[in-house]
């Protein structure tokens, strides 16, 4: 019997990506997944890919920096799921002119609320209906930027994911109490089209060696199937072509 039978796991930036690698994990565990982002078109997809695979997949666009809309797919999982068992609360944004010398105001509300605040409305949203249970996993998708201050991700996506960091360490100090567990998920460089807004873009050779949207499904998938008497706080995943070390190291040479 698959080990998530009966639960129903919303993802967010399900359209691709780890959020799309998540979902088809989770749906071949057996969990009804809940799919959602902002294009519509991406999302049936998945919700195909995992129709064809015996699953169930409800699609829910939704722009999740709006929180009418994030607590209208909260309404929907409530009246029409009636439970909601995982979050992976993994939905997030990164701009092109993200350092201090192009930094905008509105650039900085676009990396806040897409990598903090919508994060924070979906926190909002899951974890009523977790308690009501006494019991819940939310996944997010931070950063290794989320522990470790670099160049590339930009100050602001990495003040952000710091934050996500954070959040997930509250929900357990204050929720553990209501059987409700939080995981802060720590990704390397993923090969993910979030790759195509950085400045200067890399190709298919260096994307080889990166870490792949389908090893984190599998990490998440894990995490979810672990006893409810478990709680994997924090976790990182990197490849092993570390390209931050490889740099290090040529400047020691």
């Amino acid at each position: 019997m698959p080990r998530l039978a009966g639960k129903i796991a919303w993802i967010t930036g399900a359209g691709s990506g780890i959020g799309e690698a998540a979902a088809l994990a989770l749906a071949d565990e057996g969990a009804v997944t809940v799919l959602t982002g902002r294009t519509a078109d991406k999302l049936e997809r998945v919700a195909a890919r995992i129709k064809q695979q015996g699953g169930e997949g409800h699609v829910q666009p939704a722009d999740l920096m709006d929180s009418k809309q994030v607590q209208a797919v909260g309404a929907f999982i409530r009246n029409s799921l009636g439970r909601l068992d995982i979050l992976v609360n993994n939905a997030g944004l990164n701009i092109l002119d993200r350092h201090w010398d192009k930094l905008t105001p509105e650039g900085i509300d676009q990396l806040v609320n897409g990598n903090l605040t919508q994060a924070l409305y979906c926190v909002t949203v899951a974890l009523p209906m977790m308690r009501a249970q006494k019991d819940g996993l939310l996944v997010h998708t931070a950063s290794i930027a989320g522990r470790l201050v670099g160049g590339f991700p930009g100050p602001i996506y990495t003040a952000a994911k710091h934050g996500v960091v954070a959040m997930s360490h509250t929900i357990n100090q204050q929720e553990c109490i209501n059987g409700i567990r939080s995981t802060v998920f720590l990704p390397g460089e993923v090969a993910t089209p979030i790759l195509d807004k950085r400045p200067n873009p890399v190709g298919p050779e260096v994307r080889a060696q990166m870490v792949q949207p389908e090893d984190c499904g599998d990490l998440i998938r894990y995490v979810a199937c672990l006893p409810k008497h478990l709680v994997m706080s924090e976790v990182w995943l990197a490849p092993t072509h570390n390209r931050s070390y490889i740099a290090a190291l040529q400047q020691k040479l």
